[in-house]
């Protein structure tokens, strides 16, 4: 495909960047860490953590890791929510030398157990709230040493055992569990000062991270990342932000709501990792549920940026809280993770006077492959442009390019595109064409000004009477009605069109009908596009990233 995007491309925004700057994550960390050392790098319960408390605690604790025995390229396994704990564990297993595995501490024993049986982790740094979940796999698993972390252990004393009370007494947030020999963080770090930390080598070539896409498509499967994929995306994502950078004063620190899970992909590299080479600072939010507790812990601060998902932007947006934050200086509102819906842009822009602009990315790419301009001044509804160094091309079922107008499978060839699935030549087979390509799954088109559009997931497409019917459409259009907080549409079994659309509502005002529903979608809908089931739900089941799992929905119908 020739680059038709190149031209749409805002001022100052190269179409290609030298990804080859640091040899490895681990150079990039040393470097944030030698020259924004007296800078803030995470505020987190009214504590705020600087670079060089990040290199100092990630120091030992690599030391103290390497004092295991573990060789070169071990995985470790992260599993807790949005705490310093994380970068610092993460700094520290980089620096050793291993491989990080990041792991959602939501996931049930069998999801843990899976995954790390996948990645033959040697060792877990886990927080304690979720103890209970290892237990009971811990016989089955090959990862011998647990290192166990409460969620108020980097706030100092007494702040620390305050915090660490009320959780495990007051708010009963810790279930008994039983883990012999398991080591707490903290004391982790404390032997760990004592020793020298062995520098390690590592080079572009080495893997840095395993991450798990979210397997709603089957098995889950580790995305092999290796240093110079993400050193890439940390350097393409910061050109491609630099038009709305360059609205902070200058000499004033990049400050970014991270709300996203740091250990998802999307917040691993957008917030973490691209914080760390910019010396930006990263409000962390443990709870993004905790929509009240969200707006306390952003109430009085300043920030510039907030990458988020559609379902949080839209349940902040109609919050009665949301005014109670100063919006003024936000200059970056980047949507990714799921398709971003229009009524959730109008509303957002209409509070905030910053534009949502919707990015597109996965696991496998790490995860950024196209945003829209950051300069952009309105709701486009499409995924953009592709990043700098990247390329994309809709393809057929045979993988031949499809012509200008026609959807096809999304395919991405960049640096930051994935050495393949951990220890599955088959699968990495499967998505990665001859001259490399990786096939995205997702459906899309391109105009000719070089913008992308999704119109569906391959699997989510709902077949009607021999008509496409795109899932996302649909929602998108359902979104615009006044008193719908959320919806999905599925395909469900019909005798008569093979397939039919059904839609779940969340309602945000309880008058709402099925026949207004059914009302506004004859309005903006043809026949066979129209949900013929419409049902009204409290909520929709989701993913810890806040994706809406349709196929939850069409499997309990």
């Amino acid at each position: 495909m020739e680059k038709t995007w190149l031209k749409s491309y805002p001022a100052g925004v190269p179409a290609e960047i030298d990804v080859a700057q640091y040899r490895s994550l681990v150079e990039l960390l040393e470097e944030s860490f030698k020259k924004h050392a007296g800078a803030t790098a995470y505020r987190f319960m009214g504590k705020t953590i600087s670079f060089g408390q990040v290199d100092q605690q990630s120091r030992a604790f690599a030391a103290y890791l390497q004092g295991l025995g573990l060789a070169k390229g071990d995985r470790v396994a992260v599993m807790m929510p949005n705490v310093p704990q994380y970068p610092v564990t993460v700094a520290a297993i980089l620096r050793a030398g291993y491989v990080v595995v990041n792991v959602n501490p939501l996931y049930t024993p069998r999801e843990l157990e899976h995954q790390l049986k996948d990645s033959g982790a040697k060792v877990i740094v886990m927080i304690e709230n979720f103890a209970t979940t290892l237990q009971a796999v811990a016989a089955n698993v090959p990862t011998k040493t647990v290192i166990l972390t409460a969620l108020g252990d980097m706030l100092g004393f007494p702040k620390s055992l305050i915090v660490n009370y009320v959780v495990r007494n007051v708010k009963k947030m810790v279930p008994a569990f039983d883990l012999p020999g398991a080591v707490r963080f903290n004391d982790a770090l404390n032997q760990g000062r004592g020793k020298a930390l062995r520098a390690a080598t590592v080079g572009p070539d080495d893997i840095a991270v395993l991450q798990y896409t979210g397997g709603t498509t089957g098995v889950s499967k580790g995305a092999v990342l290796l240093h110079r994929n993400l050193v890439a995306n940390i350097l393409q994502s910061e050109a491609w932000y630099q038009p709305a950078l360059k609205k902070i004063p200058a000499g004033e620190q990049v400050v970014t709501i991270c709300a996203l899970p740091i250990y998802h992909i999307f917040g691993f590299n957008t917030n973490m990792m691209l914080g760390m080479r910019m010396g930006g600072c990263n409000i962390l939010i443990a709870n993004p549920r905790d929509l009240p507790a969200v707006f306390k812990d952003l109430k009085g601060q300043k920030f510039h940026s907030f990458p988020a998902v559609n379902t949080l932007f839209n349940a902040m947006a109609h919050h009665p809280d949301f005014g109670s934050v100063d919006w003024r200086s936000l200059v970056i509102s980047v949507g990714g993770g799921m398709a971003v819906q229009s009524g959730t842009a109008k509303i957002w822009l209409e509070k905030t006077g910053c534009p949502i602009v919707e990015g597109y990315g996965l696991s496998e790419t790490s995860p950024s492959a196209t945003c829209n301009p950051v300069d952009s001044t309105a709701y486009s509804g499409n995924i953009g442009l592709p990043m700098p160094n990247t390329e994309l091309e809709l393809l057929d079922d045979d993988g031949n390019e499809v012509p200008l107008g026609t959807p096809g499978e999304i395919a991405i060839r960049g640096p930051q595109v994935m050495a393949g699935y951990w220890q599955r030549p088959d699968e990495t087979a499967k998505v990665m064409t001859a001259d490399g390509f990786f096939r995205t799954g997702d459906i899309g088109t391109v105009d000719e000004r070089g913008y992308f559009r999704i119109v569906d997931r391959k699997k989510d497409m709902i077949l009607v009477s021999g008509f496409n019917v795109y899932p996302n459409e649909v929602e998108d259009v359902v979104s615009q009605l006044d008193g719908v907080l959320e919806c999905a549409a599925v395909g469900m079994p019909d005798a008569k069109a093979g397939e039919l659309v059904k839609l779940f509502v969340v309602r945000s005002k309880p008058d709402l009908t099925e026949k207004q529903v059914q009302a506004f979608c004859e309005a903006n809908l043809t026949g066979y596009k129209r949900p013929k089931v419409v049902v009204f739900r409290d909520e929709l089941p989701k993913t810890n990233v806040g994706k809406i799992l349709r196929r939850e929905l069409r499997d309990k119908g």
